[in-house]
């Protein structure tokens, strides 16, 4: 499949199997030991284990065009915390493109990957207005995250975010069991991205697992040593029972070789609005809208 970059105003597309052009060196004027360009005040901010966002009008909230989205604001903290000015950052599962928009406006080098078309599409539309005087670039890449190491050199990545699909806990008819109100436009609806039976989200979770870590077990020779690798990931209810993806993720992918260093919670409930009684008064649920999980995996130095 070819790849569509964006330089500037201009669509270009390079043959497939071919190293991008793409820089990932740093290019501030920080020390060599550090991890980032972030000031002492802000790096403390981030060492609070609870993080939460808003939403910006840039943001894409309308689940019509991409079902999973998270905001811009979330990409960008986690951007600014692992890495420089620069350097490069990787989206396995680009999806709508907002780690690309966060990367744009924090002036590091990006690209992303995405099966489907429509959601390149979607990325080069958001990232058509660069910003004056930037010399980095975000690029979109139509193919599978099983292909990534194709496009990039051993030990150029600084930083992996994403927010992968969910095995095939998305697969299925909506009932709106969560929310006050039931009846609106989510109820029955399936918001998978696809029926592409290499599409991650309608596999079952052994099966998710495993081609998971097949994926991060080919990205890892990509990241630099100490490289971080941030994976957005909630837990669902499945038939009354729970399934714990982002556990099944952690022991995946520490038998690949990475290593967890941190697990972040995302808080959602200032962006979660009208949410109904769920389980009452026999069956306490934890409602899984309200908070997801940030792994934060590393390539350990050699």
């Amino acid at each position: 499949m070819p790849v569509t970059e964006i330089a500037a105003d201009m669509t270009t597309e390079t043959p497939a199997n071919s190293l991008l052009d793409i820089d990932f060196e740093k290019t501030c004027g920080c020390k060599a030991n550090h991890l980032c360009c972030l000031t002492a005040k802000e790096w403390l901010k981030n060492q609070i284990g609870v993080w939460q966002f808003n939403y910006e009008k840039r943001d894409i909230r309308d689940k019509s065009i991409h079902p999973a989205t998270f905001p811009i604001s979330l990409a960008r903290r986690v951007i600014d915390q692992f890495t420089h000015e620069g350097e490069l950052v990787l989206d396995p599962f680009v999806g709508s493109g907002t780690t690309l928009v966060a990367a744009q406006d924090a002036n590091r080098n990006a690209v992303g990957f995405d099966l489907l078309s429509q959601y390149v599409d979607l990325c080069n539309t958001r990232l058509i207005e660069k910003p004056l005087f930037s010399a980095t670039r975000q690029m979109v890449v139509c193919d599978d995250a099983k292909n990534i190491r194709r496009y990039l050199p051993d030990e150029s990545t600084k930083l992996v975010f994403t927010s992968p699909p969910y095995a095939n806990l998305l697969n299925r008819k909506r009932k709106n069991k969560s929310r006050r109100e039931r009846k609106n436009e989510q109820l029955g609806k399936v918001e998978q991205y696809s029926q592409d039976p290499r599409d991650l989200g309608t596999m079952e979770l052994d099966v998710y697992t495993k081609n998971m870590g097949d994926i991060f077990e080919d990205i890892l020779p990509l990241l630099k040593p100490k490289a971080h690798c941030i994976i957005n990931v909630p837990d669902m209810w499945w038939e009354n029972e729970r399934i714990t993806i982002h556990v099944s993720l952690i022991e995946e992918l520490r038998s690949r070789g990475f290593e967890l260093r941190n697990t972040i919670i995302w808080d959602r409930t200032n962006i979660v609005n009208r949410i109904g009684i769920f389980g009452w008064p026999s069956n306490y649920i934890t409602m899984g809208v309200t908070f997801e999980y940030l792994l934060d995996f590393w390539k350990p130095p050699e």
